[in-house]
């Protein structure tokens, strides 16, 4: 039998930690992240990572799995999570999916193709072409050889448009029609998905500048300049690739001042967010709640109850 999940998805400061908090004290279940910058150690401020009596109320997972000099594929996420779920079912618990990484719910509602593992002499050939051309060009040739991913990735995204242009020179075939060859796979997990989604986009876009505003106050450019001290760290790396930690790596190299670097931020991080609602908006079967509602969180519990 397949374990009932419940998905708590929405867009970057929609509320989706508070609502699964709220929801663990009324079911019993255990926490799933689905946030891929969640899984760094050492990067909390600028991930508005749940803090430790949060993480104590109730068991959370795939949470500091990984450092931020290490890869973590989309493969290994979903093998984790399929690991994860039948042993919060057997504990008699309902595991509860939470986050925004869009990628990541794709992978667990439809599916992973089967793609051949990365190619470091490749990857490193690209990451030379990105450093003398910029991903501007890459994302060009993207879209000649494979104009459907290249336009469902915004052109900024470097790691999934060198992801992709690795899959064609492995097997000469883009990666649309990799996942359009597929044969219609089965969801390997029962999901409930619930989505939370302002009525108001101008509140939200408010939410997240005073969001990055309270994470300065609270230390993230320390939290960067310690990242930085390291040593072993840059701007290539898929952790450093995170909203907010590329702005402010950028400002700690001196490429714009303190006022451009908060600008940079806030927007990247709203235009996270026009990415997350744009995905899930072509998913028909989601339970849309306006997380700006005072009674978002009553609705959830609602809605769940009347569908169970």
């Amino acid at each position: 039998m397949i374990p009932k999940v419940i998905a708590i998805m929405g867009p970057t400061a929609s509320g989706k930690t508070a609502a699964a908090l709220a929801l663990s004290a009324h079911i019993p279940c255990e926490i799933i992240s689905v946030d891929s910058a969640l899984i760094y150690r050492g990067m909390d401020i600028g991930t508005a990572k749940p803090d430790r009596s949060e993480r104590a109320s109730v068991p959370h997972h795939l949470i500091d799995i990984r450092d931020p000099s290490e890869s973590y594929s989309v493969a290994q996420f979903r093998s984790d999570v399929m690991a994860l779920v039948g042993e919060i079912a057997g504990r008699h618990k309902i595991p509860l999916l939470v986050g925004g990484t869009m990628m990541y719910f794709n992978v667990l509602m439809k599916g992973l193709g089967d793609l051949p593992p990365a190619d470091l002499t490749l990857r490193a050939r690209l990451d030379a072409e990105i450093a003398e051309f910029g991903i501007a060009h890459l994302h060009a040739r993207l879209a000649e050889l494979d104009p459907l991913t290249a336009q469902r990735l915004p052109p900024g995204d470097t790691q999934r448009i060198q992801r992709a242009l690795e899959v064609i020179e492995q097997t000469g075939k883009p990666l649309s029609l990799i996942f359009a060859e597929q044969a219609d796979p089965v969801p390997a997990l029962d999901i409930q998905a619930f989505s939370f989604e302002p009525a108001d986009r101008s509140v939200l876009h408010q939410r997240i500048e005073q969001r990055f505003d309270m994470m300065l106050q609270q230390g993230f450019l320390d939290e960067v300049r310690s990242l930085r001290a390291r040593g072993d760290l840059n701007t290539s790396l898929p952790s450093m690739r995170c909203v907010g930690y590329r702005q402010a790596w950028d400002y700690l190299d001196g490429v714009c001042d303190y006022a451009e670097f908060r600008e940079r931020g806030v927007i990247a991080t709203r235009q996270l967010a026009k990415r997350q609602l744009t995905w899930l908006r072509s998913m028909p079967n989601r339970i849309t709640i306006d997380s700006l509602s005072v009674d978002a969180h009553q609705q959830l519990l609602s809605r769940l109850t009347d569908t169970n």
